[in-house]
Parts: structure tokens; C-alpha cells; sequence
């Protein structure tokens, strides 16, 4: 069985997370490391990866639900300890993504702004819609909890870039629009409120006709699934290091 250390282990994805991992028969959870050290499962809870090192917690990889914050550390830890990582976390910065592509070299890594394995059918569905509707007006909107740090979401903008990478022409990214809409935009609205697991919209709105292209999350329990699948493919045999993300998977 393959040994998991969880990130961001006390939060609500990490609390999912660690569920569906200790239900699986080829992984469990051999630790977890959180700013809140209360545990009531099975596992030891750190207050940070180098003491659950020091103390013996070892593992085959680690998978980061917590928070932004903590990534930079997160990535000099399994770069030190050659340790595969799974970031799931959300409103990673554009630094953060320069530590990850440079940890890459030495040590698998995999990211994604949305873990759903829909949600990257998504993205593959868009390279074939956009090109066919280079004159539409394109608008995304997306809906989450009440609680969600980050706003727009990381998925939103990963729609957006993935758009912009199938126009003959690149648009603007407009967040939050208090004007009169440009014609070469890609507007992206965010709403917050209740339990919202996250739904994202593409519109493609046109003079006669809209095209909407929509994901929902039911349960949060997809993004912990994606999140394990990762890791999975992180632990093939002969996985190389480099920068994998959800496109890897198909």
C-alpha cells in the first residue's frame, strides 16, 4: 500500500480527502500536517512537513489541500526529500507557478486549478467550440460557496486562458465588469453564497442565438477523487519528473 501525507489536512477538503483515501485498498493515510493539530482519525497530524519528517512520518507522496500561504515551504520540502506532490490548492499566484515549473526538474509535480476530471473534458471541449465562434461574445460566470478565499476562481481563469488559446485574435480578461462591454473581452463573474460546491458557465452569446457550455459539482468528493488519481499516476513506476497536470490523465 502506498503511503499518502495530506496537506491541509483538518480542512474540509482534507477532510474529504483523507475519507476516500482510507477507503481505497492501495493508499492510506500515513499522516497529515495542518496549522490545527487536533485529530481524532487514525493518523498522526503535524504541525509542519519538516517535523513529521523529523518524527519518522515517511511517505511515497503528498497531496496539498491547504492554502496558498503554504505552497512555496510545501515545494522546497519535497524537492529536499524528492518526494512526488499533488497540489490541489487554489489561488496559487503566478510566482508559485514558477517555484512549481522549477521543482519540476528534479521531482514529479502535478497541479490543476480544478482537480474534476469533467472539468478538463471542459477545457477539451472548448478547443473545438471556440474556434467555430470567433464572433461571439464570450462570458463566464462561476458560483461557489460563501466561504471560498479566492475570487475569481482559479478554474475561471483557467477557462479563460484556455479560450484565449483557440482565438485568432486574444482577448482581454475582464473581472468584474462595472462598464459598457469592450468588444474584444472575455468577462468572468464571480458569485458567492450557501454551500455552492462550485458551477462554471462559458457563454457564448451571439445576435440571434446564446451557446451555453456548463459543469456542476455535486459533491466536493470529485475534487478529492481527481486528487487522488494524480497521485496515482504520480506513483507509475518510471513516472519522470516534470510538470503534469489534468491533460496528462487522458
Amino acid at each position: 500500500m502506498k503511503k499518502v501525507l495530506v496537506s491541509g489536512c483538518n480542512g474540509h477538503m482534507g477532510q474529504i480527502l483523507c475519507r476516500l483515501i482510507n477507503n481505497r485498498p492501495d493508499m492510506y493515510v500515513v499522516g497529515g500536517v495542518d496549522t490545527n493539530t487536533t485529530n481524532g482519525e487514525k493518523y498522526p497530524v503535524y504541525s509542519n512537513l519538516w517535523d513529521a519528517d523529523r518524527l519518522g512520518c515517511k511517505t511515497d507522496v503528498i497531496i496539498d489541500f491547504s492554502s496558498p500561504e503554504a505552497t512555496s515551504s510545501l515545494i522546497d520540502f519535497a524537492v529536499a526529500k524528492e518526494i512526488p506532490l499533488v497540489i490541489a490548492t487554489t489561488g496559487i499566484c503566478e510566482l508559485d507557478m514558477t517555484l512549481m515549473r522549477k521543482a519540476a526538474i528534479k521531482i514529479p509535480i502535478f497541479y490543476s486549478a480544478n482537480m474534476s476530471y469533467d472539468v478538463c473534458v471542459f477545457k477539451r471541449i472548448l478547443e473545438v467550440v471556440v474556434p467555430l465562434l470567433q464572433e461571439a461574445d464570450i462570458e463566464i460566470t462561476e458560483e461557489h460557496h460563501r466561504r471560498k478565499a479566492d475570487s475569481p476562481s482559479g478554474t475561471a481563469k483557467m477557462l479563460a486562458y484556455a479560450i484565449n488559446d483557440n482565438l485568432d485574435i486574444v482577448r482581454e480578461i475582464v473581472y468584474g465588469r462595472t462598464g459598457k462591454r469592450g468588444v474584444y473581452e472575455i468577462g468572468i463573474s464571480s458569485v458567492r453564497g450557501g454551500n455552492v460546491c462550485g458551477t462554471h458557465t462559458v457563454h457564448f452569446f451571439g445576435e440571434n442565438d446564446i451557446l451555453e457550455i456548463k459543469h456542476t459539482a455535486l459533491s466536493r468528493d470529485v475534487f478529492a477523487e481527481g486528487a487522488i488519481r494524480a497521485a496515482k499516476f504520480l506513483l507509475e513506476d518510471g513516472r519522470a519528473p516534470g510538470f503534469y497536470t489534468m491533460d496528462d490523465l487522458f
